[in-house]
């Protein structure tokens, strides 16, 4: 009889991480918190076994934990990821709250919010789910993306109703009738530089085209920030997470592109990580 402590002592010596082992085998149990050290002593089905050793090997070749698991932890919610989206981080959670902050500060009764480039929806559902008078427009140029984000649409219940998605590239996406309406932007766009190199956990999986920019990094958070003013109502703002050796350049495309007041707020780590242009 094999039990999960079993699989738990095997998993943490192959992968060398006692942290990795026991998600590994919380998603294959079935069990967690109180319920995962109760259960360690059960015994193993083998097409529970089949699926462990599915998920050790396929973390062992250096598949990021989130894809082998098939889902991960973002604020209140318990997103669906592959390789077809971003890994969630703990820096985008913060650009929520950034962005929760915002609409606190705009106090619109019924603010209409715009999600560019959502992903697996990590932005678009958290506002919806944490801020119950918001609609919610997210856009993705990816199709794949957009599968992502419509499983996790599924997941969140009644919120679901405030959220729209829709396929096509930053503002294009959206419909002549959200022109001029819309109280608040929030992304998390490509902005790494072409040249810039990544860790291989990153590069090797994560999907380039949410990643990589162009040759500055900043192509696209120039192109919202340019093209936002003529979708946002009067006051307004947008929410961009960005890179930390961005934030003075970014800060001036901002200005140019007509914002009257623009910070750089920090992430959990003090680094500067997301732009707030007001207008």
């Amino acid at each position: 009889m094999t039990t999960w402590r079993e699989l738990l002592d095997e998993a943490t010596e192959r992968l060398g991480s006692k942290t990795d082992a026991r998600r590994i085998v919380e998603r294959a149990s079935g069990n967690d918190g109180a319920d995962f050290w109760t259960g360690l002593d059960d015994a193993v089905t083998t097409r529970a076994v089949a699926f462990f050793d599915s998920m050790v090997e396929r973390r062992a070749t250096g598949e990021p934990l989130q894809y082998v698991l098939g889902s991960w932890g973002f604020r209140s919610l318990d997103l669906y990821v592959d390789r077809r989206v971003l890994i969630p981080r703990p820096e985008t959670e913060q650009v929520v709250e950034v962005a929760l902050a915002e609409l606190r500060r705009l106090e619109a009764p019924k603010p209409l919010v715009v999600d560019l480039g959502t992903g697996s929806g990590a932005i678009a559902l958290a506002i919806a789910s944490e801020v119950p008078t918001a609609k919610v427009w997210a856009t993705d140029a990816s199709a794949d993306a957009l599968a992502v984000a419509r499983a996790n649409l599924a997941g969140i219940g009644r919120a679901g109703a405030r959220v729209r998605l829709e396929h096509g590239d930053w503002f294009d996406a959206l419909p002549g009738l959200v022109q001029g309406r819309v109280d608040l932007v929030v992304s998390n766009p490509p902005y790494v530089a072409d040249d810039d190199e990544l860790p291989g956990e990153v590069a090797d999986w994560e999907p380039a085209a949410a990643l990589k920019s162009g040759p500055t990094g900043l192509e696209h958070v120039t192109l919202i920030l340019e093209a936002a003013p003529l979708w946002l109502t009067r006051p307004a703002g947008v929410v961009l997470e960005i890179a930390p050796h961005q934030a003075s350049e970014a800060t001036r495309i901002a200005h140019d592109a007509g914002f009257t007041d623009v910070v750089v707020e920090p992430d959990l780590a003090g680094r500067a990580r997301a732009l707030v242009a007001r207008i």
